[in-house]
């Protein structure tokens, strides 16, 4: 068949992209920027051929005039757990409306949506906004809506994970608010690309919502425990009902990875138990015995430590503070910026150097002063940045699109030896980091370190001049230690 896939780019489209390349369908992506699409590590070469891209705004109707009309499925998997906005609830159903309309000038005969388990009372605002792109989603006129609504989904990058992993990896102790008493059914990133799978072009699927959920029906407290204990670690949790909504959200922002946007859309939504209905399960129809909690776990663990994270939730633009179109600043302007530029020549071979900067930040670090790093990291957080708890999803392979801590990858082109990063951490302007290696005419190589900045107005130009002194510091042994650094 030929599939519409929307949400390309996150942590679940990128899951399923290369299941349905796999299964023998033509799968046409839906992206907001094509520059930034990137085909997921696990798309053999072989499959490539049935992967096109097409690009589109779902909030701007002009630009979906162009799309394809001879799709047979779409699959909706357009939402943002970090939309704060006021108007947020309104942009998700105006999103959805267009994608309606689009649907009704195409042969689609089904439009697939990835919801969330909405079975408690006192809603929060995200799992009211998923089940109203259901009612506007179902007013297709030809496409038969099918509904999936997940809880928890746990496999490695995905922000549940991420999130608990954190928590139980940095705080032995853990003072927590009350909503950790809250119960989910938590379900494995495999099962529901399973499930996704599995209810395509199915005609008993057809205008019909189902839950999901594994076989654990858990607290979170649990939830946490059962990571404790899968890591083999000693840990207790203090449950207080003095944490505010507010103060949670600061609480779980400092701790974790996530952004604060993302921090207050999660403690607002887990204050509601995502227990599937048993009257909804998909088991009456799709018969599949899905992984335990633990063993979902185990899974994640296996591929983090086999360095085989195909997504992850920082992959998407809502994971951060960066504006949507970023890829316009792929080319570093030239007037009224500051620049910081390092020249080493060196004689060790390129794909040693290389290897190194493919590595930069994560676990390997910055390769100098990065205690100055975390420094910088933790004032970010403290502002509402994103800090440098995001690390990277692979600490050996970058691509374009990838978060790298409190940057963005820009280009990542080992064939012209150039990596370049945009920050994506609260600044009064915006910054670049480039590294490239020329090769010389003698047989040597030189590495060209380029830190680059364009301020905004008069706060912009102090911010660079109170830095400046750390510059010599840091970019000048940056650029040696990324030469000389051997494992």
């Amino acid at each position: 068949m030929k599939i519409l896939l929307t949400g390309a780019t996150g942590y679940i489209g990128q899951r399923l992209l290369p299941a349905l390349a796999e299964a023998g369908h033509e799968v046409v992506c839906l992206v907001r920027d094509a520059r930034r699409f990137a085909l997921p590590d696990t798309l053999t070469e072989a499959l490539r051929p049935r992967v096109s891209v097409a690009q589109g705004d779902l909030l701007k109707p002009d630009t979906l005039t162009d799309l394809p009309l001879d799709i047979d499925v779409a699959y909706y998997l357009v939402h943002s757990m970090s939309g704060g906005g006021k108007n947020f609830y309104e942009l998700e159903q105006q999103s959805a409306h267009n994608f309606t309309q689009y649907l009704d000038r195409t042969a689609a005969r089904q439009v697939i949506y990835l919801s969330g388990i909405a079975n408690d009372a006192g809603l929060s605002v995200h799992l009211r906004s998923r089940s109203a792109v259901e009612h506007v989603l179902d007013k297709a006129q030809k496409a038969q809506l099918t509904v999936l609504r997940a809880s928890i989904i746990i496999g490695s990058g995905s922000a549940s994970f991420e999130i608990i992993r954190d928590i139980v990896e940095k705080l032995p102790v853990m003072v927590t608010p009350r909503w950790l008493n809250s119960r989910c059914q938590p379900l494995g990133i495999r099962d529901v690309v399973f499930y996704l799978q599995a209810v395509l072009d199915n005609p008993a699927c057809f205008g019909e919502s189902f839950d999901l959920g594994g076989p654990d029906v858990l607290t979170y407290k649990q939830m946490l425990m059962g990571l404790a204990a899968e890591r083999g670690y000693r840990r207790w949790i203090v449950t207080v009902p003095v944490l505010t909504p507010r103060l949670s959200s600061w609480w779980l922002y400092l701790v974790t990875s996530t952004s604060f946007s993302l921090a207050q859309s999660l403690v607002e939504s887990l204050k509601n138990d995502t227990v599937a209905d048993p009257a909804r399960s998909i088991e009456r129809v799709i018969p599949h015995q899905c992984m335990s909690y633990r063993a979902a776990l185990a899974l994640a663990f296996q591929r983090i430590e086999q360095n085989e994270v195909v997504s992850s939730w920082s992959d998407a633009m809502s994971s951060g503070t960066l504006r949507q179109n970023y890829m316009d600043a792929i080319q570093i302007p030239r007037h009224g910026m500051f620049f910081d530029k390092q020249k080493r020549r060196f004689t060790r071979p390129v794909a040693e150097v290389l290897d190194n900067i493919w590595r930069i930040g994560g676990d390997r670090g910055w390769y100098k002063t990065d205690w100055l790093w975390r420094i910088r990291g933790l004032m970010d957080k403290l502002v509402g940045g994103v800090g440098l708890r995001r690390g990277r999803r692979s600490p050996s392979r970058l691509r374009a699109g990838d978060p790298l801590d409190f940057w963005r990858v820009l280009v990542a082109d080992r064939t012209a030896k150039r990596l370049l990063l945009y920050a994506e951490m609260k600044l009064p302007g915006e910054a670049w980091l480039q590294f490239r290696i020329v090769d010389n005419a003698d047989g040597t190589h030189t590495l060209e370190q380029l830190a680059a900045y364009r301020p905004q107005g008069l706060l912009g130009r102090l911010y660079w001049y109170s830095v400046l002194p750390f510059h010599g510091i840091i970019f000048k042994g940056m650029v040696e230690n990324l030469i000389s650094y051997e494992e």
